[in-house]
């Protein structure tokens, strides 16, 4: 599928989608609608187990649409509109039960990079740069920046970054925990795939998708409310036929032979 903000093509159980919103890619409130219906209709796709984002062109996301902000000065609710749709798709995203992989080809700032922070893991080229400098406009991250950079790293370092509007290498993000891999550029989808086609292939998506909730929705709970979560999804699975088949398998010493039930 093509069309003006991303492109979307499917290999075997992974699905990418190509952010295509030229020249930076930029969250318009039209291209985070759409990318709300992308990731909606994938979330009923049976046949897609996981799903890697990444930029066409030179940038992964350059962040909002700033033009669009004009419009908004001295209407409150039309900024407050702006702000729930953004973080409305990162939510969708991080609460997606299959694996959902941001590919980091080149500057993630501001809603870029808070795209990406919605997403269950993230790779980066070298010569990617992420950010959210939005204090330099008199504004602040708004698509649930503030909110989980803290939760990736630490409240203070989510404060050093934000308040001083720093922009990071992709080691220098790697280092933090931010990004999980850095590949050489020619060399990111290919991991990227590979990565995806790790998180599912010879599993089962009952299980996968009982274990992506319960450590995004256990993680913001505390201890006693995720481990009750664990317990209940885990012995949710004993009523799949594929856990039966999984645990036949390794008595049998075969591979599983998975239905996603």
């Amino acid at each position: 599928m093509v069309d003006t903000f991303a492109n979307v093509s499917k290999e075997g159980a992974i699905t990418l989608i190509h952010l295509n919103h030229p020249p930076a890619n930029t969250l318009s409130s039209a291209s985070i609608e759409h990318l709300r219906v992308i990731f909606k209709e994938l979330a009923e796709d049976e046949e897609t187990r996981a799903i890697i984002v990444t930029g066409s062109g030179r940038f992964f996301a350059a962040g909002a649409d700033i033009k669009e902000f004009v419009a908004a000065f001295g209407q409150q609710d039309k900024a407050l509109q702006m702000a729930e749709a953004g973080q409305a798709l990162c939510d969708e995203i991080e609460a997606m039960k299959k694996p959902v992989i941001a590919a980091i080809n080149g500057p993630a700032l501001g809603g870029g990079l808070e795209l990406a922070l919605g997403c269950h893991f993230r790779i980066a080229s070298s010569n990617a740069i992420v950010g959210l400098p939005e204090l330099k406009l008199g504004l602040l991250p708004t698509f649930g920046g503030t909110q989980r950079l803290s939760r990736i790293t630490t409240q203070a370092k989510a404060l050093q970054l934000i308040l001083t509007s720093q922009q990071l290498s992709a080691d220098e993000a790697l280092q933090l925990g931010i990004i999980q891999v850095v590949t050489e550029p020619d060399e990111l989808l290919p991991t990227a795939k590979a990565l995806a086609q790790s998180f599912v292939e010879g599993k089962s998506m009952t299980s996968v998708s009982r274990t992506i909730e319960c450590i995004i929705q256990g993680g913001k709970d505390h201890l006693q409310k995720g481990l009750e979560l664990e317990r209940t999804r885990f012995a949710e699975l004993f009523l799949t036929a594929d856990a039966r088949e999984g645990v036949q398998a390794f008595i049998d010493k075969r591979q599983p032979n998975f239905k996603h039930l």
